[in-house]
């Protein structure tokens, strides 16, 4: 499929995507470890736990108010809110403010704002493609993101520490150029607004999410994508405060590479091995059958983040980071069409929120491990995220491909 075949929605959201997926990457990672420089590791974990929880309610609102009202309009406002918020964190930064306070209030109003953000945007994607031209736009969209995040990380970890106001005046002009663009160039889709249908907003909202959560199979998908994405997300969490505090640095020359910048080095090498490989490996894996692809794409992906969860020596956390993002390359393109393949087309908002809520989920488990990781020492970790691991798999494979062997055996009795 080429570039000029895209929906223009399409197109308009794998451009946005890469800049401010790029420019976010350089400082978002490093919240965590921001929080408890500046604070303390258990204030940091409770606290981004509270912003988590935050924006898992801001996406349930969001993808009610994307099934009510024309997304365009909620996608303007949302990155308007947001650019704001970037603006307010950059400000706080300043050598003579430095206000602390300020910045975790504008970073949770960020959250609600992004939060918000997402599932409208992804129901509006849905709405633009179809199950035929689906996994190819997907691919395209995985591997343009890891591609934006690895120049972003490669930013962060270079510039992150002495840099920090010029990154977020980057990210705050970035998100009003995208709230621009998307007053231009997005376009809103004919469909059928949802009514509302209770007078109190509370119940209505919970209301629009009955179907979802009566689908049991899109439940499982979904707790199963949250276990497997907290393994991944532990990597700028858990595991960036433990290289942080324990890891030995190494000398290159007059060049060190201290627990942060090894850190860098992860997630560089994630994102290159994503952008070298993602369509090599997704015509590869087109030749076997689905449900064995994502099986063992996520049993090698699972391997993978439980050494490096405890892993203090250089060439492991490479080496198990490498085998760990194979299996990534392998699952991810094919999980993400049969999730989106799953959502019908008159419920796509509050569908794409409730799939959403799996990462936010996620996020939940990742920064909790900070908490868990005080208690627990670094072999107990890799038990405790293989763990996790395995119960996303068992929920995966069962949402999906135990759901699709009920269907045909109940249309072959009729």
């Amino acid at each position: 499929m080429k570039w000029r075949d895209y929906p223009q929605n399409v197109k308009v959201r794998l451009l946005t995507s890469f800049f401010i997926r790029a420019l976010s990457s350089a400082v978002l990672p490093f919240m965590a470890l921001f929080f408890a420089q500046e604070m303390n590791k258990l204030w940091a974990g409770v606290f981004l736990v509270i912003a988590v929880i935050v924006g898992f309610l801001s996406n349930l609102v969001g993808g009610y108010v994307s099934d009510r009202f024309q997304r365009k309009k909620i996608l303007i406002i949302s990155s308007a809110v947001s650019a704001s918020m970037l603006l307010l964190m950059t400000i706080s930064l300043l050598p003579e403010q430095n206000i602390i306070t300020l910045f975790a209030i504008a970073f949770v109003l960020f959250t609600i704002s992004s939060s918000m953000e997402y599932p409208t945007m992804d129901a509006l994607i849905i709405d633009s493609t179809t199950s035929e031209n689906r996994k190819a736009i997907y691919t395209a969209d995985y591997w343009l993101s890891n591609l934006s995040m690895a120049i972003g990380t490669a930013l962060g970890g270079l510039l992150y520490v002495k840099h920090q106001i010029e990154l977020f005046s980057i990210l705050t002009f970035v998100a009003i150029c995208i709230t621009i663009v998307y007053g231009i160039w997005l376009e809103d889709t004919k469909r059928e607004l949802l009514e509302q249908k209770h007078t109190n907003l509370v119940m209505d909202v919970l209301h629009s999410y009955k179907v979802a959560l009566q689908d049991r199979p899109f439940v499982k998908v979904v707790v199963g994508s949250m276990f497997i994405i907290a393994a991944e997300l532990s990597l700028n969490s858990y595991i960036a405060v433990r290289l942080a505090e324990s890891f030995d640095s190494l000398y290159i020359g007059g060049f060190e590479i201290s627990g942060i910048r090894m850190l860098s080095i992860l997630n560089i090498e994630n994102m290159l091995l994503v952008v070298l490989l993602t369509f090599f490996i997704s015509r590869f894996t087109d030749r076997f059958s689905k449900p064995k692809v994502i099986v063992i794409g996520l049993i090698i992906y699972g391997i993978g983040y439980s050494v490096v969860m405890s892993a203090n020596i250089w060439y492991v956390l490479i080496l198990f980071a490498f085998i760990a993002t194979i299996g990534e390359l392998i699952y991810s393109p094919i999980f993400n069409a049969e999730q989106a393949n799953m959502m019908p087309a008159d419920k796509r908002g509050s569908y794409a929120a409730f799939a959403i809520v799996g990462y936010s989920g996620a996020d939940l488990i990742s920064r909790s491990s900070i908490i868990v990781g005080t208690f627990l020492i670094p072999s107990m970790m890799s038990v405790y995220i293989g763990i996790i691991i395995m119960l996303g798999i068992i929920f995966i494979y069962t949402g999906i491909y135990r759901r699709k062997t009920v269907k045909v055996k109940m249309n072959s009795s009729f």
